[in-house]
């Protein structure tokens, strides 16, 4: 079992937030141990938006819990019916990432019953409060995020094992079944980088060069994505309609074989192109097959395939064929942006690899 960094900040973040609390001796500490849970976020800015939507909690749960108890008491169907309440105050303000916290809050200050209630209860919110600035100080002191570099490995990762399997499928090597349950997985996969793709788009940068070269690089990383998402396509169409493949003319077989070949190895080398372990050249020899392959594949589909399964009313290798050409589309796109890229960015450093660290 592998532990993350969040995991490291959370207990760094419950450690601070407790010796704090006792250092200046508040009472009940475990509050802020409490808070600074609920504020650790996965991100530097999701934290500051935290730290804002916390303080409104907080100061919102406060008030509530202040008034209500001095209006009615310290009764647990008044604090009940106060959370009721604070819930649908939250709802209504679109904060339900907050209602926690305030919850909290509300609980932490009506459950006193004796006297001096105001004095304990600033106490107690200055004390919840104290948990949430313990996290935000941790999360962006200790351990920032480095989403970059795990985004660019899991498409790698994630790229190379579709890669793999198209390479099987077309010399017929993949077991249908556990081709299957893969397929699966790597639509989980997709939405994984979706999310990761996300986090590392809120990471913020502070020196106008480096926010130049994160534009660029929001937009290469979608389109990595996008590359990886029409090879699944692609293996998908080829593991849904193998059978009726294994029946075309040999011709075109092998011209989809072909292609296939050349777009996998195409794909690999942009890949090492973006971090410099290939050479940046736009007229490149996978690039021209690339191009000049569509043409054979095209013209061997119109010639063997298109008019007999006119007359048989057969089309199921029509998507397959639309495939292929969109993921060619897509490559040559990302090939053009890698290129765009390390022209305007020859002073960027790229991302670090295993090897490299």
């Amino acid at each position: 079992m592998r532990l993350g960094a969040r995991v490291f900040k959370t207990g760094i973040a419950i450690t601070f937030a407790l010796v704090l609390a006792k250092l200046l001796q508040l009472p009940s500490p475990v509050f802020a141990g409490i808070s600074a849970v609920f504020a650790m976020q996965p991100t530097i800015y999701r934290s500051y938006l935290s730290l804002i939507e916390q303080v409104q909690a907080n100061v919102i749960g406060a008030v509530f819990a202040i008034v209500f108890t001095l209006i009615f008491g310290h009764d647990p169907f008044i604090i009940g019916l106060t959370a009721i309440l604070v819930i649908a105050l939250f709802l209504r303000l679109r904060l339900e990432s907050s209602i926690s916290i305030a919850l909290v809050t509300v609980i932490a200050i009506m459950e006193y019953t004796g006297e001096h209630f105001i004095e304990f209860a600033l106490i107690r919110f200055s004390t919840i409060m104290l948990g949430v600035l313990s996290a935000f100080v941790v999360n962006l002191v200790f351990l920032p995020p480095k989403y970059e570099k795990k985004l660019y490995t899991k498409i790698v990762e994630y790229t190379e094992q579709i890669l793999k399997w198209i390479r099987m499928n077309i010399r017929h090597a993949s077991e249908h079944h556990l081709l299957k349950e893969d397929i699966e997985k790597f639509k989980e996969n997709m939405m994984k980088l979706d999310q990761l793709y996300l986090l590392y788009k809120e990471e913020r940068t502070y020196f106008r060069k480096h926010k130049y070269s994160k534009s660029r690089k929001l937009v290469l990383y979608r389109q990595m994505i996008v590359a990886t998402n029409r090879a699944l396509q692609t293996l998908k169409l080829l593991h849904r309609l193998e059978n009726e493949l294994s029946h075309t003319p040999a011709e075109l077989q092998d011209a989809i074989k072909n292609e296939l070949d050349c777009l996998l190895n195409y794909h690999d080398q942009i890949l090492l192109k973006f971090i410099g372990k290939a050479k940046s050249d736009p007229q490149s020899q996978f690039a021209t097959e690339a191009c000049s392959g569509k043409k054979g594949l095209i013209r061997s589909f119109l010639n063997d395939y298109v008019e007999q399964s006119v007359q048989q009313e057969n089309y199921q290798l029509f998507p397959l064929i639309g495939a292929i050409i969109e993921y060619s589309h897509q490559l040559e796109h990302l090939d053009t942006l890698i290129e765009s890229f390390h022209h305007y960015h020859k002073e960027e450093h790229t991302i670090p690899t295993p090897e490299q660290e």
